[in-house]
């Protein structure tokens, strides 16, 4: 599904996107649902990924709670280097340049955080999602995160892409047990009922 050129095109598009600097879904913090999240995490041993990281908000934040074992995975190199700027202690070798889709490493939680949503809403696509993030997560590893709740157009370029409650649990219960999937109740108010907060162990 991702080859060397699809993983160029897809490279080429974020990069542009952040040189124009159009990235509305960038909030400039961590979201206020995974915030809410990592602050009831008690172990500090975690190994997490967070794909599509962009400015990686996320990752700096669960850092200065003292989580070292943070990576952060973005298709393009232009947010990864602002992001090494702007937290300079965090480790460089935890800063990944490259597509989702071929990463080979195993994480005990990864985040999801305006990933899904980013790239071009095929079935292949979604379906190598949920896959993928099972490849990904070591035995009982949960997939945490944020689903846009928006209905999917025609149009296959305008991102970020919606989805529905039911779509998701048909992508992802072939590979996780669903233990929620709800309209998140402290979503920033731009995005107030329009996403879902999920968590997903990995059977």
């Amino acid at each position: 599904m991702h080859n060397q050129e699809t993983s160029k095109k897809e490279e080429q598009f974020w990069t542009q996107r952040y040189l124009e600097h159009q990235t509305g879904w960038n909030i400039g913090e961590p979201s206020t649902p995974l915030k809410t999240y990592i602050d009831q995490l008690a172990n500090k041993d975690l190994k997490i990924l967070i794909p599509g990281a962009g400015n990686a908000y996320e990752a700096e934040y669960l850092f200065n709670k003292g989580f070292n074992n943070v990576f952060v995975l973005d298709i393009s190199e232009e947010p990864l280097e602002y992001f090494k700027k702007r937290v300079p202690e965090f480790p460089k070798n935890q800063v990944i340049h490259g597509d989702f889709f071929i990463h080979k490493k195993t994480y005990d939680l990864i985040l999801e955080q305006t990933f899904f949503c980013s790239f071009p809403p095929t079935k292949p696509n979604r379906e190598g999602y949920a896959s993928k993030m099972y490849d990904l997560l070591n035995n009982q590893g949960k997939l945490v995160g944020l689903w846009f709740d928006f209905p999917l157009t025609d149009d296959m370029e305008k991102r970020p892409f919606g989805g529905s409650k039911a779509e998701y649990l048909n992508y992802f219960e072939p590979y996780f047990k669903t233990k929620c999937l709800e309209t998140s109740y402290n979503s920033i108010e731009s995005r107030e009922s329009n996403e879902l907060f999920g968590i997903f162990i990995k059977n």
